[in-house]
């Protein structure tokens, strides 16, 4: 299953509830405001490195560049995805869930 989440861990719960119920093997995607649950230094990157032990972790770099980021600040191990990627990806995993 491909998770795509795309609002900020810091103004809801959707990605804490996608991290709760991910099952290994699936994908999450970070995407518009999801993407700085993917930044270092922040109170959720230790739930984030426990996830990649058993799921794939992208984050949508349109959407961290237009942010004024770039990979150095993205947590280890969470790729970088163009959006043609992130069409492949919904592609690759299904089905596809949408944490709103």
């Amino acid at each position: 299953m491909l998770h795509i989440v795309n609002k900020s861990p810091f103004d809801r719960n959707s990605l804490q509830s996608c991290l709760r119920l991910a099952q290994p093997n699936d994908a999450i995607l970070m995407y518009e405001d999801g993407i700085y649950a993917a930044f270092k230094g922040t109170v959720i990157e230790n739930d984030i490195q426990t996830t990649l032990s058993k799921c794939k972790m992208y984050v949508l770099k349109p959407d961290f560049e237009a942010r004024g980021m770039n990979e150095g600040n993205v947590i280890p191990g969470i790729q970088s995805v163009s959006y043609s990627e992130f069409v492949d990806l919904t592609v690759q995993y299904s089905p596809v869930q949408a944490w709103l």
